[in-house]
């Protein structure tokens, strides 16, 4: 059963939309409005199949702004919806599908048509179109008896959070939260943060204000449970041989209407479509979720969804609060760890991993707690290990939350306690037996190495190392290639370092009157000097505190020591070297009484040999290197555009058009 895409692109010429869209007023009780909504057809979650939908649409929504005034027949089919939605929870529970059947169409042709408005217009002309009614030549074509569009606002949250998650409901469910989210697509369109506004002022105060806590917890759950697109059998209906109950579809009204479309995509690109996006309603709920987390704060109100964020706790959790929280509420922990190292392939959930790690302090002490912390970080190292095909935004959330995981003292000491044997996806070197701490190690000195020849991001580079820096105290037997790419990276720094003196050199020389080349190259100077002495200082952190548990950094510095020569007398680093030399000088005597063409498990002994022995006063104590993560001032300049960008390139069946998105530039989003 293919999906006969012809069809699609004839909608304009169909009877009853064009009846839906005319100049005639049809009252809601005419039998039209069954006929119109009685169709097989389930929103397509290809990019393809949703683009032809869109255009397809546009002209019959364009005819419909125009007509709309005189007949009141958007209205008219919202009020239908609204209708139908008030027997959903009964329908639900008796297993009556034609009216979640029918529910459904309605919303979907709603959203379709919502999706034109909202790029064609501003919000208060949307407004007006919710509140046409039909009306006689000459007379008033507005109603101040209801608003419309917060009725349709608030009947969407409650049907997200009251309708309960079955295969007959599944559909409407994944309309309700797309139809939610095409809501709120007029940020898209503004280069601005939108900061209010009536859609913004009906979810953050109006009548859904009270369904907060409810709403962020089903949007949580339809991401925990990642429940797959039911077969079409449970939710396509097939007309009955004897005529029956399905008047519409019998008639073959339905049939001609619509091209029959599955959540998915139909017939042979099925397969292609669902391996591509399987969890429809799981990935818009995570969207919805993040971008109602992101709503920026107003004047003299919180956002409600992201206090709801920060604040709820595990289900196993007792104890009562000293302080009530608003819009707190409980959800089981250990599912949502789960489902979160699970689903870290995709920004979205990398981004709610940071959002609950950054902000709510209950998740980020459980996170902390658990023993199987790998199952979290490898994920994460992953995505760092790809860097060259991931966006640097999916890149600096994995970095970010690797920082403030090494911000916990007990989370540096673990990682290096568990032991990982074959990574098959770090495929420099073959790590037959390594531990967390020391993975985690290389693939953050990999990432610096990348961004010093490719990106040269400075942000990068200081999360990088502030990172490496919260953990170098707790460096417990480093793996012999992770104490390597240790002395490496220094070693390509300095070689920099060189390089950039050279160059600063010659061109001052050169320079003869002329002077705009020279502060390129100083201030070149100064980053790549910030950035070996943050180096020597990791080095150090790990010789005063763990010396005797690292004798792979001792070989490697060793072996390597005339890299250090040029900086002992340099005045930014005199300090920092004192405790290098003393080092490499006190295991250097070692390594001359031990004589001569001494093999490397007799140099590994001798080294161990002198940890142990080593006097720690000989070592300089320096303050403790920590670092911690804080958000920039209006991180909603990063964070709305990003959040908005993976609706645009991960929403399921929402296809935008580029033109016209003023938002993010096209190339990053």
């Amino acid at each position: 059963m293919g999906a006969n895409t012809s069809q699609v692109s004839d909608l304009s010429e169909n009877p009853s939309l064009k009846a839906l869209v005319g100049t005639e007023s049809i009252s809601e009780n005419d039998p039209f409005w069954n006929q119109l909504i009685s169709f097989t057809f389930i929103s397509p979650t290809s990019s393809g199949d949703s683009k032809l939908l869109e255009e397809a649409v546009i002209p019959l929504a364009k005819i419909l702004i125009e007509n709309n005034p005189r007949t009141g027949n958007f209205g008219a089919l919202v009020r239908i919806f609204l209708g139908r939605t008030k027997e959903l929870k009964i329908s639900t529970e008796c297993q009556d599908q034609l009216f979640i059947w029918q529910a459904h169409n309605a919303l979907f042709m709603i959203r379709c048509l919502l999706k034109v408005f909202i790029r064609e217009m501003s919000e208060e002309e949307l407004h007006l179109q919710f509140s046409y009614q039909e009306r006689a030549p000459g007379s008033c074509g507005e109603t101040g008896l209801e608003d419309l569009l917060e009725e349709l606002l608030s009947n969407l949250v409650h049907l997200i959070v009251e309708v309960p998650l079955l295969d007959i409901t599944y559909s409407i469910l994944f309309e309700a939260v797309t139809t939610l989210l095409v809501f709120f697509s007029y940020q898209l369109f503004h280069k601005d943060i939108l900061r209010d506004g009536l859609i913004y002022q009906h979810i953050m105060k109006g009548r859904c204000l009270s369904l907060t806590s409810r709403l962020v917890k089903t949007l949580l759950y339809n991401f925990i449970r990642q429940e797959k697109c039911p077969p079409p059998a449970t939710h396509i209906f097939e007309p009955k041989a004897e005529g029956g109950l399905l008047y519409g579809l019998a008639s073959g009204v339905a049939s001609g209407l619509w091209s029959v479309f599955t959540l998915g995509g139909a017939g042979s690109k099925a397969g292609m479509d669902q391996e591509h996006n399987p969890l429809p309603l799981s990935n818009q709920s995570l969207l919805l979720l993040l971008v109602l987390a992101n709503l920026t704060d107003g004047p003299d109100w919180p956002n409600p969804y992201r206090q709801a964020i920060t604040c709820f706790r595990n289900t196993q959790d007792t104890s009562s609060l000293p302080v009530e929280q608003p819009h707190t509420f409980q959800i089981n922990f250990n599912s949502l760890y789960t489902a979160l190292c699970e689903q870290q392939r995709s920004d979205q959930a990398t981004l709610l991993l940071y959002t609950l790690l950054h902000q709510n302090a209950n998740m980020r002490t459980y996170m902390l707690s658990r023993t199987d912390m790998d199952n979290l970080v490898l994920p994460i190292l992953e995505i760092l290990y790809h860097v060259e095909e991931r966006n640097s935004h999916h890149v600096y959330m994995a970095l970010i939350i690797l920082l403030i995981l090494t911000e916990d003292d007990a989370f540096n000491r673990s990682i290096h306690e568990v032991v990982l044997k074959n990574i098959s996806w770090y495929t420099e070197r073959t790590l037959t037996e390594i531990s967390l701490g020391s993975l985690l190690i290389l693939v953050v000195i990999r990432t610096i190495q990348f961004n010093m020849t490719r990106t040269r991001d400075k942000y990068l580079h200081t999360n990088c190392l502030a990172a490496l820096a919260n953990m170098s105290a707790q460096f417990r037997c480093l793996h012999q290639y992770a104490a390597q790419r240790i002395i490496s990276l220094f070693a390509l720094l300095s070689k920099k370092h060189n390089k950039v003196l050279e160059q600063a050199t010659q061109s001052l020389r050169g320079r003869q009157g002329n002077n705009t080349a020279l502060p390129d190259y100083a201030q070149d100077l100064n980053v790549i000097e910030e950035v070996i002495r943050m180096m020597l200082e990791i080095i150090n952190s790990c010789l005063c505190n763990s010396l005797h548990h690292n004798p792979n950094l001792v070989y490697a510095l060793l072996y390597k020591r005339e890299l250090f020569e040029q900086f002992r007398t340099h005045p930014s680093f005199q300090d920092i070297m004192q405790n290098l030399d003393t080092v490499i000088g006190f295991f250097s005597q070692r390594l001359e009484q031990a004589g001569s063409d001494l093999s490397v498990e007799r140099v590994q002994e001798v080294i161990m040999k002198g940890a142990q022995a080593l006097p720690t006063d000989r070592l300089k104590k320096f303050p403790e290197l920590k670092f911690k993560y804080v958000e920039e001032d209006q991180p909603e300049d990063f964070f709305i555009p990003y959040v908005w960008s993976l609706v645009f390139n991960s929403g399921v069946g929402l296809h935008w058009s580029p033109h016209g998105i003023e938002l993010f530039s096209m190339d990053s989003g």
